[in-house]
């Protein structure tokens, strides 16, 4: 047939191309438009052999071969398939099994069966040499196309180099058309200010490793947790001035636990209070459990009818880019247009920064739909968080006209 074939090797592709334009081979530094991609492999690869396309194989690692969302959305693009290898992580580091077998074998086979006049081989492993040979014996002419290496590196086999027909480079300037760095997320400055129970903490005596032991006896230790005596050492958490007055002035450093329990007996009526670094400083949560107009709150899955949800899975798979704050956005954004009660926005609004805990662990979960989880721990990247997060606050409010200091 005279029609040309594409066979991709994504993790070569990607990879140089984020080696190139970041600095460091890693995929998650940049993000691509994928139908800007394929249209530009598409239209390079006429040009360049004068023939149609038949077909673009697209070939790439995932965990367990579960089709990853960018996957999903590669494989409705016509003229489009997409094949699968294993994704495994040895030594810290992740590694494709599989693929290049498989770009070996449709390789063959296409120039076996003659189905097409040229192929377009998007690689750079050496492994793929012994089918580049075969099919130029059964009379297809292969074109190597290469990504433009960055500092002047070389990114290919040379016995793949020597033995193609035609080899190209795709530069930095072809690349920018589908392929963008990712902006780094900026550093939260550091705290000048020491917070003063750390202080405190940290000024406090350590206990004296050669005074004797004071701890309780058994029949001892019911009366001294009663008094608030719960060290091993039968110190108690707190100096004397953060205890009961009639307290037996005692020495310790207390425990973050100990901590969150300080301002209740300085202060019975106060709520404990836990705080959590962030990007944002330092941010206090109470301990006590939502107030009810924030639990009721609903969720999404609670506002979604079955054809809004598989129009959602549609949009999914063919409109979301999979970037972290555009999932935040197109969350947030399917919740509010579905609320029967607008004051639930503003109520939600007034909570900033923090998402309740219910409506955040279903943000979460559907962040995970398009492959944000660190592979096998089941948990997403603390940035990516951040964003996700980021992403759902600029969508409300945008949607309640809400500005807010950076």
């Amino acid at each position: 047939m005279d029609r040309c074939v594409v066979l991709v090797d994504a993790g070569y592709l990607l990879g140089a191309a984020a080696s190139l334009l970041a600095g460091e081979a890693a995929r998650p530094r940049i993000s691509v438009d994928h139908s800007a991609l394929i249209q530009g492999l598409r239209e390079r690869a006429e040009a360049d052999t004068g023939r149609d396309l038949l077909r673009i194989y697209w070939f790439d690692g995932a965990p367990d071969r579960v089709p990853q969302p960018e996957h999903r959305r590669l494989r409705v693009m016509p003229r489009v398939t997409v094949r699968l290898g294993a994704l495994t992580r040895t030594d810290g580091r992740w590694a494709q099994k599989g693929v290049d077998a498989a770009m070996h074998a449709e390789l063959t086979e296409l120039a076996r069966n003659r189905a097409c006049a040229d192929i377009v081989l998007v690689t750079g492993d050496g492994d793929l040499l012994p089918g580049l040979m075969s099919a130029k014996e059964h009379g297809v002419a292969v074109h190597l196309w290469a990504v433009q290496a960055a500092g002047g590196d070389y990114n290919q086999s040379e016995d793949l180099v020597a033995e193609a027909d035609e080899r190209r480079v795709l530069d930095r300037a072809w690349i920018t058309r589908a392929v963008r760095v990712n902006e780094a997320t900026v550093p939260a400055p550091p705290h000048t200010v020491t917070r003063p129970e750390i202080a405190a903490i940290l000024a406090a005596p350590f206990p004296d490793p050669t005074a004797p032991s004071t701890s309780p006896t058994p029949r001892e230790r019911p009366a001294a947790a009663k008094n608030g005596v719960h060290r091993e050492n039968g110190e108690h958490p707190f100096p004397p001035a953060d205890r009961d007055p009639g307290a037996t002035p005692v020495k310790g450093v207390p425990t973050p636990k100990d901590l969150a329990t300080l301002g209740r007996s300085v202060q019975p009526a106060a709520t404990a209070t836990l705080r959590w670094s962030s990007d944002r400083g330092w941010v206090d949560r109470g301990v006590p459990e939502e107030p009810a107009e924030i639990a009721a709150l609903p969720m999404l899955s609670q506002l979604t009818t079955a054809e809004q949800r598989w129009a959602d899975r549609e949009e999914d798979i063919t409109a979301v880019s999979g970037d972290p704050f555009e999932v935040g956005q197109v969350f947030a954004r399917r919740w509010a247009e579905r609320l029967a009660n607008t004051a639930h926005l503003q109520r939600l609004s007034s909570e900033y920064p923090r998402i309740p805990h219910r409506i955040d662990g279903e943000l979460l979960r559907y962040a995970a739909r398009f492959g944000l989880l660190a592979h096998k721990d089941d948990q997403i990247d603390e940035q990516d968080r951040y964003a996700i997060r980021a992403g759902f606050w600029r969508e409300v409010d945008a949607r309640t006209g809400t500005e807010r200091a950076s």
